[in-house]
């Protein structure tokens, strides 16, 4: 209760008097957070009114290091003005209006996501993974009638462009000229535009709660579903930079993909610090830390697969010969932190937890190794949250004789649940009242209440250190991706011939996570089309939702309640020797299914095939 008085009362006079320990630190440090966005709300002050004071206050500063070239904060404010003008020209976009973007890490999308928001406008931000009916399943979640689709991309959008003319939807490339019919040249229109500051009052009509952005989940992956971000919720991801505690002269190295939200938190918590970014079209193991060196890079994001590709790469004499300080990210693992570490120096890793549309966000600020978090009493504070008892067999939590959850022991891993409030709102699905209310659980601690299901496991030790357990239900993650098993069956079985298909996650060691795998049933009479099944996989799913493996069985073992059985599946895996049905292995070369055999596996597992 002190440290909450300090925390509205006079913070920076205190904190001499508290003990140097990092709970304190990081407490104090977040409490002083959450009264710097307590005034950005009540003012309705958005990301872009904070950019615009940087502009002003620190004209000449990089802003954006990309490949040779260096954008100050003032040239990001002359592009962002030339492409809000291209976008308002003929009053194609208006304010109000969402603008979707199908666009590779580069400035441009920094310039347009600028100037969107400098219009009064949202952006729907489309992972450059997905291809054909994904493609137009999510472009319709956004409601947008405006696409703007990097050149690199434009094969993917002539796929689908006789749908979205017939929607009398308009397609911008950010190449320079008009390249096919029905997708217009943006640049040139851009150039031609005056790059003087824009009025006020186009973004007169937003406050706190309007759209900023939809950030689309992978957890669905066929049919991502598209998280609302409101401008409070983006000022949430905006503060984890200040949170991990990077000051003003850092420089962030950011190759995650911008339309992730890891990669939008890296660029707007920049500018809310006034920092430099380094940004990366795509992550390269090869060239990270050349980079680094190269931008003087102090801070950099990761998935755990990164930090494990990183710690594969051969091993070179300046391999601590870099100023980078801090990482920040999630997903690592803990023998691969302890080689990090090992071998790239002392940098202190920034674990977190969250989810694009989840409530609560955990750090492990302490460097406790394999921790995701710590329970202290901020967090319960401000994301009220418990772990609960979870039945895995009935796919759902265990209730007492009153109809409510059951927390679990310290020690003992229960299902995170988070409770949704003004304070920790969980805003849903975009034109998805069905999948939003699925993540909601009602009557958890008290009749009444309304919890966010994370959908994992997660366990608190005796020193209040939290840890990732699993994940529950139909899910697994691969390539930092989360990978529904449910909709990936889905598109399976569309195949006319496939009658039945249960798909799940099974290791390959060497690698993060899980590798999809499907066990399906076929028609009488009928046989397994590899070229086919490629083909259609291809269209309906991003790559690393595409299983690798296929078992094609006589029929799928299911429950006394018809719910398929995965669990021996899970155990076989994929080895032909100990298998007696067919089995298949993707062939990205190929483009189709081929017969596993024990060479194949043998490659995989030494890395000879990249998976």
């Amino acid at each position: 209760k002190s440290l909450l008085y300090l925390g509205e009362m006079n913070i920076d006079s205190s904190v001499t008097a508290l003990s140097e320990c990092n709970d304190v630190k990081y407490i104090v440090r977040n409490l002083r957070i959450r009264r710097r966005v307590s005034h950005y709300i009540q003012n309705n002050y958005t990301i872009v009114d904070c950019f615009l004071e940087r502009v002003k206050k620190q004209p000449n500063k990089p802003f954006l290091l990309f490949k040779d070239e260096t954008f100050t904060y003032q040239d990001a404010d002359r592009l962002s003005n030339q492409a809000a003008r291209a976008l308002l020209q003929n009053g194609l976009v208006k304010q109000g209006d969402t603008v979707t973007f199908f666009v590779t890490n580069e400035p441009m999308f920094v310039w347009l996501w600028l100037a969107v928001f400098k219009i009064g406008c949202s952006a729907a931000l489309l992972n450059t993974n997905i291809r054909s009916k994904s493609l137009l399943h999510c472009f319709k979640c956004s409601g947008a009638q405006v696409l703007l689709v990097a050149e690199d991309l434009e094969g993917a959008v002539e796929e689908v462009l006789p749908e979205l003319l017939e929607r009398q939807v308009t397609v911008f490339s950010l190449g320079s000229k008009q390249t096919s019919s029905g997708i217009h040249g943006f640049i040139d229109k851009m150039r031609n535009m005056s790059s003087e500051p824009l009025a006020e009052d186009l973004r007169s009509h937003l406050n706190m709660h309007s759209l900023a952005c939809y950030v689309y989940t992978s957890g669905t992956t066929g049919f991502p579903k598209a998280a609302v971000i409101s401008h409070t919720k983006l000022w949430r991801f905006v503060m984890i930079l200040r949170s991990c505690g990077l000051k003003s002269d850092d420089v962030l190295y950011v190759s995650l993909p911008l339309y992730h939200s890891a990669g939008l938190a890296g660029v707007t918590g920049a500018i809310d610090l006034g920092i430099t970014v380094a940004l990366k079209r795509k992550f390269s193991s090869s060239q990270f830390w050349d980079d680094c060196r190269k931008y003087n890079v102090t801070a950099i994001q990761y998935i755990g697969e990164i930090m494990r590709f990183l710690c594969n790469t051969p091993k070179k004499p300046n391999d601590r010969s870099h100023k980078v300080r801090i990482a920040i990210g999630n997903g690592i693992r803990a023998n691969v932190w302890r080689d990090f570490l090992n071998r790239f120096g002392n940098i202190q890793i920034l674990e977190l937890y969250g989810a694009t549309e989840g409530n609560i966000i955990l750090m492990n600020y302490s460097g406790k190794i394999g921790a995701v978090g710590r329970d202290n009493f901020l967090h319960k504070w401000s994301f009220p949250f418990a772990l609960i008892k979870y039945d895995v067999e009935q796919g759902k939590p265990l209730r007492d004789s009153t109809g409510l959850c059951i927390q679990v022991p310290k020690g003992e891993p229960g299902l995170l649940v988070a409770e949704i409030s003004v304070r920790a709102p969980f805003l849903g699905y975009a034109r998805d009242l069905q999948q939003t209310e699925k993540k909601k659980l009602h009557d958890v601690l008290k009749k009444g209440d309304v919890f966010f299901n994370t959908g994992d496991l997660m366990l608190i030790d005796k020193d209040g250190f939290v840890y990732f357990h699993d994940r529950i239900g139909d899910t697994f993650r691969w390539k930092g991706e989360n990978v529904s098993t449910n909709e990936v069956a889905d598109v399976i079985t569309q195949v006319d011939y496939i009658t039945e298909a249960t798909v799940y996650g099974v290791e390959v060691p060497g690698n993060e996570g899980r590798i999809g795998m499907a066990a399906i049933a076929l028609k009488d009479g009928h046989t397994f089309d590899s070229e086919g099944v490629f083909k259609h996989l291809e269209s309906f799913l991003p790559a690393y939702a595409r299983p690798r493996f296929i078992r094609i069985q006589s029929s799928l073992d299911v429950t006394g309640t018809f719910k398929l059985m995965k669990a021996g599946l899970v155990k076989e895996g994929f080895n032909p020797s100990a298998i007696p049905d067919p089995l298949y292995f993707l062939d990205d070369r190929e483009k189709k299914f081929v017969p596993l055999t024990m060479d194949i596996v043998h490659a995989v597992l030494s890395g000879k095939i990249k998976i």
